[in-house]
């Protein structure tokens, strides 16, 4: 099974991601979207999970916002 950095499958991180968005969990949002992102099968799917982590740190008002946005306009995802 792949691994996802923590230990856990793959399928482990998505179960976490979906019981942060149960819990509301905003700041375990934007660090597992981040994660999943760093272990994306292509560069479309990592775009998917950076912008969503992108989007719940802006929502947040959360520091990392402004690295995410680096790493998106890096990745040209963004103008």
């Amino acid at each position: 099974m792949a691994r996802d950095g923590t230990g856990r499958g793959v399928s482990g991180l998505d179960a976490a991601l979906r019981a942060a968005h149960a819990a509301g969990d905003r700041a375990a949002l934007i660090r597992l979207y981040a994660q999943a992102a760093e272990r994306a099968p292509d560069p479309d799917a990592a775009g998917f999970y950076l912008t969503h982590a992108y989007v719940f740190a802006l929502e947040a008002g959360a520091p990392e916002a402004a690295a995410l946005h680096a790493r998106l306009k890096a990745e040209g995802r963004e103008a």
